[in-house]
């Protein structure tokens, strides 16, 4: 049976894999464009391999070389900048100093003493909490309470230790035109078996999508508020638990990601709980490192927990 005749998909194949395999690649070299689409394309990095099987697809559907060789560029980047992501890691040659969970338990959660034991069950020293409501904070501080019996809370995000916290107070990520009880980040100082660590918990705010494009700008000032506050500190060790609604790749927390050192890369995504396609939940640090992160099974919230074991 002879070769099919390729027409102009070919020209269009070879284009598509280009763009797949490009942008990824090379996503630090695009513009910060009005409507921040290079910021949309980081947080969805990954799912560019998606391109792959489509164009192999295609090309064995119409018998054609070069759209074959088309998969090959984005193929090669997505095993370059993920492929790691696949492979075991190292066994661990000790247990880690530190286990923090980072969830974003939703204000329309139906079930908060549900999901406060859920979190409990993993034996984490920290567990950091975002969306909480006045009406379901007595249910997570009760439930919580038993193993976890030190705590600050500040507006809608919390922190629960197993070890002595202190120092605990606000910090200021409002972003401005935003009312005064907006209130969603704390600081707070944990006095661990080895050693203290500065422990932040924020929830900058949402990113919007919408006929204008990307809309960032309250998180990216959120951000940069962040940043400072992180460059400010005066202890070495620092934990960051929270909802930065937007994945480590973004340019929009570089003001953040910046001044810490970011976790193990995986595939741990956060968000949303459903089908997650990114993790938005993170946990940083500084003088430490995240060894291994982890999505956990779905609570009432539509976000996925995420633990990390951190090594100082």
């Amino acid at each position: 049976m002879g070769q099919r005749k390729t027409g102009p998909w070919a020209a269009v194949a070879v284009g598509l894999g280009a763009v797949a395999g490009g942008l990824p690649a090379f996503h630090r070299a695009l513009p910060d464009l009005p409507g921040r689409p290079a910021g949309l394309l980081e947080t969805f990095l990954p799912w560019f391999g998606l391109a792959v099987p489509v164009l192999l697809g295609r090309a064995l559907l119409r018998r054609s070389a070069p759209a074959g060789y088309a998969a090959v560029l984005p193929a090669a980047a997505w095993i370059w900048l993920f492929g790691g992501f696949l492979l075991p890691g190292p066994a661990p040659d000790r247990a880690p100093d530190l286990v923090a969970v980072q969830h974003n338990v939703s204000d329309e959660n139906p079930d908060p003493a549900g999901t406060a034991r859920a979190l409990a069950a993993t034996g984490a020293d920290l567990i950091a909490l975002e969306e909480l409501t006045p009406a379901a904070l007595p249910a997570y501080t009760a439930a919580l309470a038993p193993q976890y019996p030190y705590h600050a809370a500040v507006g809608t995000v919390g922190l629960w230790s197993k070890h002595p916290l202190a120092d605990a107070r606000p910090l200021d990520i409002r972003p401005a035109g935003l009312g005064e009880d907006w209130n969603r980040g704390l600081r707070a100082t944990a006095r661990t078996p080895r050693g203290q660590a500065a422990v932040y918990v924020a929830h900058l705010p949402s990113l919007r999508l919408g006929a204008h494009g990307f809309g960032s700008a309250l998180r990216d000032e959120s951000a940069v508020l962040l940043g400072k506050a992180l460059a400010a500190e005066a202890l070495d060790r620092v934990v960051l638990l929270g909802d930065l609604n937007s994945t480590v790749d973004d340019r929009g927390l570089a003001p953040v990601t910046a001044r810490m050192t970011r976790p193990a890369r995986d595939f741990a995504f956060s968000w949303p709980a459903a089908l997650p396609v990114a993790r938005i939940d993170q946990v940083l640090t500084r003088s430490a490192t995240v060894v291994r992160v982890r999505a956990l099974p779905g609570t009432g919230s539509d976000h996925l927990p995420v633990a990390a074991d951190i090594r100082f």
